[in-house]
């Protein structure tokens, strides 16, 4: 098939182009540098510039590549997470899930593309009731108001209302995707907060690759979450992760602390996050990830 890949030069995107070109789909992927062109087109990829907050250069782009079906793996995550000031450190991302997502949306709808893959989030932000992991059928936490949970609840409505497929990915590691992360745990700035009871799925990118070529060559529809089969708390899985870059055991703060020095989204994370049930994904989609487990993806993966 023609798929085009809006944001193939992201973390996820390098992972996933050449998957697909591998797997014989011909490939248009975007960047907003044209300094990564030719990034792209080693992979084995027709590259396109393409502003995907500019409607009139996503219609542009899609309008030239004739796709059969677009997949949207645009974001703007970069630099030192910033939990204190979450909404800042994803404001470009934010708009890119509701602006983007609904340009891409337009272009589709006037270019007859009838298939549309977008990327979501099912990480720790699950519904903060009952058990600790979650399903498809299972609500986001409706308690996060912020910026960045609204923007997550606009593309999954927009891509439902197209029919089209929402892969809430758990936390991304692997390379270009959790180095930042790793430098803080060894600087000993990713402390555990309370009790770290807070659950968290994970994903391997290049699982995440392989999950995202599933729902497209089998045109799935609905929302499906792409995380490894063990949702676990900030204490077991920090200490682990800091073991795996050769740092020293996390530090442990009390809430009253980490809510001062890092915000409440960080509070919230550690301390009554959600994780989330791969079953679906397994089932409908065929998927199986390489590392079904975070122990063995940051032992392995994190390279």
């Amino acid at each position: 098939m023609r798929v085009f890949v809006a944001g193939g030069a992201g973390a996820l995107g390098r992972r996933l182009v050449p998957q697909l070109v591998e797997r014989g789909h011909e490939v248009i992927a975007t960047t907003t540098s044209a300094s990564r062109l030719g990034l792209l087109e080693r992979m084995g990829a027709e590259a396109v510039v393409m502003d995907g907050l500019d409607a009139g250069s996503v219609a542009e782009a899609v309008g030239r590549a004739r796709p059969e079906v677009i997949v949207h793996q645009m974001t703007a995550i970069s630099g030192k997470p910033d939990l204190k000031n979450f909404d800042r450190w994803f404001a470009t991302t934010n708009r890119l899930r509701t602006e983007g997502t609904d340009h891409l949306l337009a272009a589709a709808r006037t270019n007859g593309v009838s298939q549309f893959v977008a990327q979501g989030y099912a990480a720790w932000n699950g519904i903060r009731e009952d058990g600790w992991v979650k399903t498809e059928e299972d609500p986001l936490d409706p308690r996060s108001t912020g910026q960045a949970a609204a923007a997550i609840r606009h593309l999954e409505a927009a891509v439902a209302g197209f029919g089209g497929t929402v892969l809430r990915y758990g936390a991304f590691y692997g390379p270009g995707a959790s180095d930042d992360q790793a430098e803080m745990v060894r600087k000993r700035q990713y402390p555990i907060v309370g009790d770290g009871a807070g659950h968290c799925s994970w994903v391997h990118l290049d699982d995440a690759a392989g999950a995202t070529v599933l729902a497209v060559e089998r045109k799935a529809t609905g929302v499906f979450n792409i995380v490894d089969d063990e949702p676990a708390p900030a204490r077991e899985w920090l200490p682990y992760l800091a073991r795996c870059v050769g740092a020293k055991p996390p530090m442990r703060v009390p809430v009253w602390l980490a809510r001062l020095l890092a915000g409440p989204t960080a509070v919230t994370m550690m301390t009554e996050g959600r994780g989330f049930s791969n079953a679906k994904a397994r089932r409908e989609l065929g998927w199986q990830p390489h590392y079904a487990s975070w122990r063995q993806g940051f032992r392995e993966g994190l390279a």
